[in-house]
């Protein structure tokens, strides 16, 4: 549910002497494992100490890697960040992060001494949680959102325990025991579970700041202990899903501009300090610096071999994450409390069927028909709330449920392919048909931006979903190992939140970051390095041919179609001129919502909008079905104990 907002932080007053005024780029790399982790830190540090950091709400965090680095931050950024966060502009949690670990880290830094009262005064004064008094635009409900908030909240309680915070009228003491809570079943879920952002290139450098603030601060070992697994499993998650410094893999949540340019991901920097790929100084990154300046928190190496494990063949990794509305017993959860309604939003349940009733009650309590974020909600007020009293609203909710449910996250189960030379990665057979908000469905990977994916745009300009950012109509997807298949059929219906207007689908592929591509037989060919693409409509294609997406974009009219993608390399197939001859003659036979492909790698694969997978003419398992399943740690879905096992080192995690 975003919206465009101001998230700039200028700084206020000059900067010191000396300080950079020239940004300074970094080499974007592609080698995974270079150096040590105290080489690559001190590479880190040492970049963002020679750039002036970014006029960004991150910012603050670049100031406190160059106080690490021996230098002078500029003070105006703090002054700047601390009116960010006492004007409760929305993304002040992340803000709030960066003071307190200021306050906690470097007290007596003298050049920051003018602004410790006030930093303390802003904190205390913050507004932590949405039953707390204040109307803002606060978003404070997503997943990332609920651990920095609950976590801010309970550190700077832990902080100032015999002070009375001035916006909840409670004392430090009473904060911390108010959002424990909250913070447990947070950590519990994402353990057992998985995120329901899954695999967020954006979202995931969030939840890390938050996670390494519990680790370094917290005075309750068992709580740092427990923040500390769950940070495992999400720098697993990136281990075991990027390539070669590109998360380019499939997202719970993610951007146009992020999908396209690796060095907007946010976790390029994370990439780069712990497995050596990737690149330092994004304006949106705030990990990786929080992970350098957390001492009490080293990467496991089991999990770091992962990371760096490149070059390893091949590697099919499977995983399960998320919750289903329809488990809700089986987590203890209901749906007429506010505690457990937040749960439900972690998801963006924002008007499932199940949730609608117990998320206007949370309007009413909260305030929220004054956020911005819910300015649709508010336009119809009168009519929701009548509605919700007459208890009519879970109907309405099911008869539009495909349109006005697409911010929704549920369950969600992953296939990633991962070789020397590509990474190909979905999410399997997930609501097909159903709009799309910010999901990113399936992308190939051959480098840093020579990447390729499909989606149904939603509509030109606007809010998420637009042209790139999530998608009109879901596909339905299938992956065996290096093949996808995704069908899409566009519903044409009047929503209640979107109507379908464009009625084609698209696809990304970049020519000059390919060393070579062209067409044959219908499919277009692509190749970096000793990677190779192949990509075919079954609808006729045009490449786009004005504006910026030219020679980027593949366009294909109608509401009916179906995209494959097939990779392959140079050590199994041969040379590109062979992989081209090889697919462009596979017997193709398309069918309405129907293919059957004689793929040459995997044999004949037939796949629709109905029906199972079936390959070489036996019906394939498509469900991960297991929290972890791959060649170094497989898992049951939901788990309590999770086992890494690489040729070298093992890793036990034990919830309990």
């Amino acid at each position: 549910m975003a919206l465009p907002g101001d998230y700039s932080l200028v700084a206020s007053g000059d900067p010191p002497p000396g300080y950079p005024s020239e940004p300074r780029l970094d080499i974007f790399s592609e080698r995974c494992g270079g150096g040590s982790y105290a080489e690559r830190r001190a590479a880190l540090l040492a970049h963002l100490a020679a750039t002036p950091a970014a006029p960004f709400m991150k910012a603050p965090y670049h100031e406190l890697a160059r106080i690490e680095a021996g230098g002078v931050p500029h003070a105006g950024i703090f002054a700047a960040a601390l009116d960010f966060v006492a004007a409760r502009r929305d993304c002040s949690d992340f803000v709030a992060h960066a003071i307190l670990r200021w306050l906690e880290q470097y007290p007596d830094q003298p050049d920051l001494g003018v602004h410790r009262d006030r930093a303390e005064e802003t904190l205390l004064g913050f507004k932590y949680w949405p039953d707390e008094p204040g109307r803002d635009s606060l978003c404070t409900w997503t997943e990332n959102h609920q651990i920095l908030f609950s976590s801010a909240a309970y550190l700077v309680g832990q902080r100032y325990p015999n002070r009375v915070f001035s916006n909840s009228g409670l004392s430090g003491r009473e904060q911390m025991a108010r959002h424990r809570p909250r913070i447990e079943r947070w950590l519990a879920l994402r353990f057992r579970t998985g995120f329901s952002e899954w695999l967020s290139h954006v979202y995931y450098d969030e939840d890390i700041a938050a996670l390494t603030s519990l680790i370094q601060f917290s005075a309750d070992a068992e709580l740092a202990r427990r923040a500390a697994m769950v940070l495992d499993l999400l720098l697993l998650d990136i281990a075991l899903n990027h390539f070669r410094g590109r998360f380019g893999c499939t997202h719970g949540r993610s951007y146009d501009h992020s999908k396209r340019d690796a060095r907007a991901e946010s976790t390029a920097d994370v990439q780069k300090l712990l497995f050596g790929a990737g690149a330092y100084g994004g304006a949106d990154c705030m990990g990786a610096i929080c992970l350098a300046l957390t001492p009490r928190y080293r990467l496991p190496k089991a999990i770091e071999t992962i990371g760096s494990d490149c070059d390893r063949p091949r590697l099919i990794n499977r995983q399960r994450m998320g919750l289903r509305l329809a488990d809700a017993e089986r987590w203890g959860l209901g749906f007429d409390n506010a505690e457990d309604g937040m749960v439900w939003l972690s998801l963006e349940a924002y008007t499932h069927p199940r949730t609608i009733a117990l998320v206007l009650r949370m309007f009413d309590r909260f305030g929220w028909w004054h956020n911005r974020f819910f300015a649709d909600f508010a336009a119809r007020r009168r009519l929701l709330q009548w509605g919700n009293r007459w208890r009519v609203m879970p109907l309405v909710a099911r008869l539009f449920e495909r349109d006005v449910t697409r911010n929704l996250r549920e369950q969600v189960d992953i296939y990633t392919c991962r070789t020397p030379d590509y990474l190909l990665s979905s999410a399997i057979d997930y609501r097909p048909g159903y709009g799309g908000d910010q999901q990113h469905i399936w992308q190939a990977t051959l480098g840093p931006d020579a990447v390729c994916f499909t989606t149904h745009p939603a509509q030109r300009d606007g809010p998420s979903p637009n042209y790139w950012t999530g998608s009109g109509s879901l596909p339905r997807v299938a992956q065996i190992e290096n093949v996808v298949i995704a069908v899409y059929r566009i519903s044409t219906a009047p929503g209640l939140y979107l109507t379908h207007s464009l009625h084609f689908t698209h696809a990304w592929l970049p020519r000059e970051q390919f060393d070579e591509v062209h067409e044959q037989a219908g499919w277009m060919f692509a190749r970096r390095g000793d990677g190779y693409l192949a990509l075919r409509s079954q609808q006729p294609h045009r490449w786009q041919d004005a504006g910026e997406d030219r020679d980027r974009e593949v366009l294909a009219d109608g509401v009916d179609n179906i995209w494959i993608c097939e990779l392959g390399r140079r050590a199994v197939d041969g040379p590109f001129a062979e992989f081209v001859d090889r697919i462009a003659a596979a017997p193709l036979q398309w069918q309405r919502h129907r293919v059957a492909y004689e793929s040459p790698s995997q044999g004949l694969l037939e796949w629709g909008w109905r029906g199972p997978l079936r390959q070489r003419g036996e019906v394939r398992q498509l469900g991960a079905a297991m929290r972890y399943d791959n060649p170094y740690v497989q898992a049951p879905f939901p788990c309590d104990q999770i086992s890494i096992q690489t040729a070298t080192d093992r890793l036990d995690l034990t919830w309990n």
